[in-house]
């Protein structure tokens, strides 16, 4: 057992009248300064100071291996303020020392051991103790960060590669484990560079007792999980990507937490975290607990665990996850189950002043961090500013086009011209939001296949299907996220407790479908017309939506800073078209810039010829126009070369 607790003295800055009164009325961004376990030196000795928020506790204890896990060896002290804040120094304890708080109230007799909500470290699964740990570490990618804003103009090219940590590639001659922080780092550098993504987007690694969950059910809100290693090792992985021009997002949990007694839930023996009525307070569909978004305390926790991760550990964005959940008080409840707001409405006030407050404060803070909300609703102004009563996320998931195009590519070619809308639907609302075009981990789980497999036909057509899938979306307004082993069409659906299937990249047909997803990425990225005005009408043009009969759409995209605009042509049927004329907007030569069906992807080896001039010939509209062969199951992409008569 080591000393008595004090912290006269103390090197680290203490709780001030200021911080008290900052934390008490929500306007604290700097609490991880002051919350959880912080080594220092008091009165030349060596320790740790630690503070934890519990205003309804009697007593708060520290208790670890350093005592024998006694309550009675390390009490900590009420601060000054009557914020519930509690305090102390325990001399001797050191970087990597299991510590809880040992939590007591008067209320029904109540005590409970606790894991730190600002921990910057836990102990392994089923281990569920708190671990001293100030991480330290040397950053190299100031590159990155210095021109990190105008990567995320909303004019450039935004292409993410969605990944977990723990079934990306594992090490079967060691029991199948997964790689570490350190092991992943270059791997999965070279594999998104040679794929061609900007960025790659992590699902939950924030400290989560159940592995099943993907990390949607959080306990450690500062902490990122040691499955895979320390902080300091996650801190690497974060910098190789950077040093290898790659942005990291994290996907980050606000919405809801879990029940696991050791973490947040009747914290202090009261619904500290938590809204304390279970009409507000609890999930049903999802049988955990709901932050209470009206207290300044909870807010202040939530915005400062979303500014730490942006600013401790670079990340270049989050990705807010369930925010209908958020929003509305009736989401995942039946009639009857669910509280009104003050109004009489389904809206949860808080919840937006939050999100409102959350994303100002990421804007003023972290300059250039994306904002990037996963909400599958209608709200209104979802990324609109702060001024006109939008929420001032810079991006939202656009569920509604992935829902709707899965279901057309899961349609029998035979019968896709009855689903012709589901593909042109989305013009009616593309600009309405800024859009990112999801195809993620959601939507292979859970017996609804891989991508691949969802698709119709035989395994030619299956793999010609994705590839198609893949360009319309890429070509289609909107930023791009794709989840790993989509990008070589993995048969299997994901399995968290299994790696990718990476030895199909050794067969001609699943190299193919790599080579397509980068041959995409790489236009994308280099074409003005397909990233430069997602987010604006004139950027987008059909030209012809109206052919159902057989299954052909042709568009156009325009950029800004290039006058040529590129022309899409769509074939979703597995019947080659010759002859097809195509009205286009220039007179001249247009040459094939990219073929879903060239040999080198996999496809049939139909081209529609290196170069082709158009005729004087009105066509959609347009007074000139080209006679294409459309190759099955095929887009195309094209652009002018030359001008002409």
């Amino acid at each position: 057992m080591r000393g008595a607790p004090g912290n006269e003295g103390c090197d680290l800055t203490r709780f001030s009248a200021r911080d008290i009164d900052r934390f008490r009325h929500g306007s604290h961004t700097r609490l991880c300064d002051h919350f959880g376990s912080h080594i220092c030196t008091c009165d030349g000795e060596r320790g740790t100071y630690f503070a934890v928020w519990a205003p309804a506790a009697a007593s708060v204890s520290v208790i670890g291996d350093f005592n024998d896990w006694d309550a009675g060896v390390h009490p900590l002290h009420r601060c000054t303020g009557d914020a519930g804040i509690w305090e102390g120094f325990v001399p001797g304890v050191d970087r990597g020392d299991r510590y809880k708080y040992h939590v007591a109230s008067t209320q029904d007799a109540y005590a409970s051991e606790r894991g730190d909500p600002f921990a910057r470290y836990w102990e392994g699964p089923p281990g569920t103790a708190s671990v001293v740990w100030n991480p330290a570490y040397r950053w190299e990618d100031g590159a990155w960060m210095r021109t990190r804003a105008r990567r995320h103009d909303p004019g450039a090219p935004l292409a993410i590669y969605e990944a977990h940590l723990g079934s990306w590639r594992r090490v079967p001659e060691e029991g199948d484990r997964p790689l570490s922080y350190r092991e992943i780092a270059v791997p999965l550098a070279e594999h998104i560079v040679d794929a061609g993504f900007t960025h790659v987007e992590f699902l939950p690694v924030m400290e989560h007792p159940f592995y099943g969950s993907w990390g949607y059910q959080t306990c450690g809100y500062f902490a990122p999980t040691s499955r895979y290693g320390t902080p300091e090792d996650f801190m690497h992985l974060i910098d190789t990507l950077h040093r290898h021009d790659i942005g990291v997002i994290l996907d980050w949990v606000p919405s809801h937490f879990p029940d696991n007694s050791h973490a947040l839930v009747f914290f202090d023996g009261t619904h500290l975290y938590e809204h304390p009525d279970p009409r507000r307070g609890f999930n049903p569909e999802w049988n955990s607990y709901v932050f209470d978004y009206g207290k300044h305390e909870v807010r202040q926790f939530l915005i400062n665990s979303a500014l730490f991760w942006l600013e401790q550990y670079h990340a270049d964005g989050l990705r807010v996850d369930a925010v209908a959940s958020m929003i509305y008080l009736d989401y995942g409840r039946d009639d009857g189950r669910w509280l009104p707001n003050v109004h009489g409405g389904r809206e949860n006030l808080e919840a937006v002043a939050f999100l409102r407050t959350l994303n100002r404060h990421i804007a003023d803070r972290c300059p250039g961090a994306l904002r990037i909300a996963e909400e599958s609703s209608e709200w209104p102004r979802v990324t609109g500013r702060l001024y006109s009563g939008g929420l001032s996320f810079d991006l939202k998931w656009n569920m509604g086009w992935m829902h709707d195009t899965l279901r057309y590519f899961t349609q029998d070619p035979l019968f896709r011209k009855h689903a012709h809308q589901h593909l042109t639907f989305s013009r009616v609302y593309a600009f309405k939001e800024q859009f990112l075009l999801p195809l993620s981990h959601d939507e292979v789980v859970y017996g609804k296949r891989s991508l691949l497999n969802k698709m119709p036909g035989d395994n030619w057509q299956q793999r010609a299907n994705l590839r198609i899938l893949l360009g319309y979306q890429y070509t289609h307004p909107g930023k791009k996220l794709l989840f790993m082993g989509g990008e070589f069409g993995q048969w299997r659906e994901w399995y968290h407790e299994a790696s990718l299937d990476w030895h199909l990249l050794n067969t001609p047909a699943h190299a193919g479908i790599f080579a397509w997803v980068a041959a995409l990425n790489r236009l994308y990225r280099c074409e003005p017309a397909l990233h430069e005005c997602d987010f604006e009408p004139q950027g987008f043009e059909w030209i012809d939506c109206a052919d159902a009969d057989q299954s052909v759409l042709v568009f156009l995209r325009r950029g800004k800073s290039s006058p040529e605009p590129l022309v899409v042509v769509c074939n979703f049927t597995p019947v080659p078209r010759s002859g097809y004329r195509v009205g286009v907007p220039l007179p001249g030569r247009w040459s094939e810039v990219l073929n879903s069906d060239a040999v080198r992807f996999g496809g049939s080896g139909v081209i529609t010829g290196s170069v082709r001039t158009t005729e004087p010939v009105a066509c959609h509209g347009r007074d000139h126009s080209l006679v294409l062969t459309l190759p099955p199951l095929s887009l195309l992409v094209l652009r002018r070369t030359g001008a002409g008569v």
